[in-house]
């Protein structure tokens, strides 16, 4: 069996009545009514992820196209830089 490890950037916004945990160095994201719940769900989903990509022998294809780099036999995810608030104004006809 292998074992991966690594930290992910992760957000947890709230959206309405629930929280929604993001990570963009896998494009997955989920959702539940608790902080603590949204957490939960974030390390399930995860780890769904990564036994379904291997089960399917396509890892290194799939980290690959989501922009991580194998460096001595270990993927590293892409580093997120910077994460804040942008103010964008759109003309639009009312």
């Amino acid at each position: 069996m292998m074992n991966l490890s690594f930290k992910l950037p992760v957000s947890i916004f709230k959206e309405g009545k629930y929280f929604i945990a993001y990570t963009p160095v896998l494009d997955l994201s989920t959702s539940a009514k608790t902080y603590e719940s949204v957490q939960g769900r974030f390390a399930e989903i995860v780890n769904i992820f990564f036994e379904e990509v291997i089960k399917k022998g396509t890892l290194d294809e799939v980290l690959k196209n989501l922009g991580w780099q194998k460096v001595k036999k270990q993927w590293t995810p892409p580093l997120v830089v910077s994460q804040k608030l942008e103010e964008i104004k759109i003309p639009a006809m009312v």
